[in-house]
């Protein structure tokens, strides 16, 4: 039976141990026993009780392992520390690593309905331009970077064609097969989760979609794309002008594609806060995350909001495979 949520806890530097605990006291008992906590059983021991946590872990040796109702059950990853928030980086780093590449392979197994990983710095990762998306992209043997980056909530999704990228290298990575690949597999997906044809907005890349210009992205790259995509019978609509598609417009379709980062990001982020649930399309398994960062400068505070991890479980949960 694909029963199995897996939860990778991430950066030990970070506020996920406060979000995990918060989140574990919201979701129900139902799906509590179906999660398995990729970490490091003393670390989290540790932080929970520096931050008067009152809750009982175990540690397990596979995802057949049964534990007591409430225990947070724990696939225990090796990690050296001296102080539970101020982890070495090396050691962080081969932490999140060796996490990492146990959660790809128990994904792989056809008893696990999909992966959470809480936030993790994407230094830890030791390679430059590449986050958590990109690592588990070039496990799973995607081509051709068709691996697609979407953030969801009920009222839209996003989605940035390229990721971690500087905005000098955007121009360079965009082509008109990439867009056309990404949102095919965006338009496909949608239609499995919801059965439900998405109508899709393509953001230009320039201030104003470049006025048009002859030689712009939009003329030379973007509206081609958007060709091929009605062809193939897919609704998109584009290229939308950025600056004011979050004012209103946004509310006329499922899904905005954008061509950067932060160009989508940034406002979804603005107007929904942590009401989303970052979802990697493309793998071989339903991967998702918490829609921010490890916010370092609130650890110890109580100030952690876990909605976003709990939105996670639950849309694993829902509609894991």
């Amino acid at each position: 039976m694909k029963n199995k949520i897996l939860v990778f806890s991430g950066d030990p530097n970070s506020i996920n141990s406060e979000i995990i605990y918060k989140s574990w006291k919201k979701i129900k008992t139902n799906i509590k026993k179906k999660i398995y906590f990729i970490s490091n059983y003393n670390l989290l021991k540790k932080q929970f009780s520096k931050l008067n946590y009152k809750i009982k872990l175990q540690k397990v040796n596979n995802i057949s392992e049964k534990s007591y109702l409430n225990d947070i059950k724990i696939l225990d990853v090796n990690l050296k520390f001296k102080q539970p928030f101020k982890v070495n980086k090396k050691y962080a780093s081969s932490f999140v690593r060796n996490s990492l590449n146990l959660a790809h392979r128990l994904s792989l197994n056809n008893k696990v309905m999909g992966l959470i990983n809480c936030p993790i710095n994407k230094n830890l990762l030791g390679r430059k331009k590449i986050g958590v998306t990109e690592f588990l992209a070039e496990k799973c043997k995607v081509k051709k970077n068709s691996e697609v980056m979407f953030l969801r909530n009920k009222k839209i999704s996003v989605s940035p064609l390229t990721t971690h990228l500087d905005l000098k290298d955007v121009s360079k990575k965009i082509n008109t097969k990439i867009i056309v690949i990404k949102i095919k597999t965006i338009d496909l997906w949608f239609k499995k989760k919801f059965n439900k044809k998405p109508k899709i907005g393509i953001l230009g890349l320039n201030p104003h979609n470049a006025e048009m210009r002859k030689n712009s992205e939009e003329k030379r790259i973007i509206i081609p794309a958007i060709t091929i995509l009605k062809k193939l019978k897919i609704s998109v609509k584009g290229p939308l002008v950025a600056d004011t598609l979050f004012i209103k417009d946004y509310q006329k379709f499922d899904v905005l594609v954008g061509m950067y980062h932060d160009q989508i990001i940034t406002p979804f982020k603005t107007i929904f806060k942590f009401n989303a649930v970052n979802i990697t399309l493309g793998l071989k398994y339903l991967r998702v995350s918490p829609d921010h960062g490890t916010a370092t400068n609130l650890i110890g505070k109580n100030k952690g909001n876990c909605k976003s991890l709990t939105e996670c479980i639950e849309f694993v949960n829902k509609f894991g495979k």
